[in-house]
């Protein structure tokens, strides 16, 4: 009599069958492991709350703020002491004859002439204090007496998600997987990996990039209709911030699920190249919705949509291909010149604005 129970399982079958009961024990212990993981994560992020905070605001010290015209903008401190940042006027650069650097640092210090005190200057040489003058200067303040406590909270919450993410999803697979068949399991760890690295480039490139000139064209555009923008209610600015990074990684999960429709015959390359059109606005409208209600960080956002969904179309169309290797040679052309027209952009962005702007102004 033949041994079946040495046979390799087939491409189709999943896990061991249970019944309701007990997979309604086994949700139940996922949902308490993800209880216990959420709740350890925040307590770890409630008692560093001030490194979580100082990540929060980083992107807030790397906002820069432009001054019109090429007049030089100096930085006055007295002591410890930032007084504030100034433009001269061309009569004021004349007659202080500070140099020629834009951004000058100047230091206020008592001085002796003879028996009397008086107040003169000197140029500070510390380039730091002189680049001050291009950082935005925003303090993030509490409104109320329990407003720090909220605070805490609000970043325990969303750090702990952070921190505790991976064994969340660590508990919540181990309940789903073995309910999938074999070959459906290696889509989805597939799918899970491209997913995952897509989500922390989004945010990723909305942390580094986008989110610094999202913030300084906040504080442009009160400025632009004559509000004051040099304090903003720290819960505020903590709940936009991580919004604001949750739906760019979001975003950037797009192609995995146009992809996932493509696979099991939901969608086909002629059905997405037909609608281009359709998702031009579409991404314009999220780059509208998730960021600052500005066109500057709107068409950053569209950008990285917009080229995801044309790479998520190639690949379609890759996979709709009867001859494949002629295909693969097509993509790489295809690549190569989105690099270097890229490549020519960039450049003539980082060495031709600065002299426009000189045309412009000067």
């Amino acid at each position: 009599m033949a041994d079946f129970s040495s046979e390799p399982p087939s491409e189709d079958d999943g896990g061991p069958v249970k019944s309701f009961l007990e997979h309604l024990e086994d949700f139940r212990w996922v949902l308490v492991k993800i209880s216990v993981s959420l709740a350890l994560a925040m307590l770890v992020c409630l008692i560093g709350a001030n490194y979580v905070m100082a990540i929060v605001k980083w992107p807030l010290t790397q906002a820069t703020v432009s001054y019109p015209g090429t007049n030089q903008v100096v930085t006055v401190s007295f002591g410890t002491n930032q007084l504030g940042h100034f433009q001269l006027s061309d009569a004021q650069e004349k007659s202080l004859n500070l140099g020629t650097n834009r951004f000058v640092a100047v230091t206020v210090e008592p001085l002796t002439l003879g028996t009397n005190q008086i107040l003169g200057w000197r140029v500070d040489p510390n380039a730091t204090a002189a680049d001050e003058a291009q950082r935005m200067q925003i303090d993030l303040v509490n409104l109320s007496p329990a407003g720090g406590f909220f605070v805490a909270i609000q970043l325990a919450f969303y750090g702990g998600l952070v921190l505790s993410a991976p064994f969340i999803f660590y508990f919540i697979i181990s309940f789903v997987f073995p309910a999938l068949k074999l070959n459906e399991q290696k889509h989805v760890f597939r799918a899970l990996f491209i997913g995952g690295g897509l989500f922390l480039t989004g945010v990723s490139f909305c942390y580094f990039v986008l989110m610094p000139v999202a913030l300084a064209a906040s504080q442009k555009y009160s400025n632009w209709l004559g509000l004051g923008a040099a304090q903003w209610r720290a819960e505020e600015y903590i709940s936009f911030v991580c919004r604001f990074l949750l739906g760019m990684g979001l975003g950037f999960e797009l192609p995995v699920v146009i992809l996932t429709l493509v696979k099991i015959g939901v969608l086909s390359y002629r059905t997405l190249a037909n609608a281009r059109r359709y998702m031009i606005v579409i991404n314009l409208i999220l780059g509208a919705v998730l960021t600052t209600p500005e066109v500057v960080t709107q068409i950053l956002m569209f950008i990285p949509l917009q080229f995801l969904y044309e790479l998520t179309v190639w690949i379609a169309w890759y996979w709709d291909q009867p001859d494949r290797a002629k295909a693969r040679r097509r993509l790489w052309l295809v690549l190569a010149i989105v690099l270097l027209i890229a490549s020519a952009l960039w450049a003539g962005w980082k060495f031709g604005e600065p002299v426009i702007r000189q045309h412009f102004h000067g």
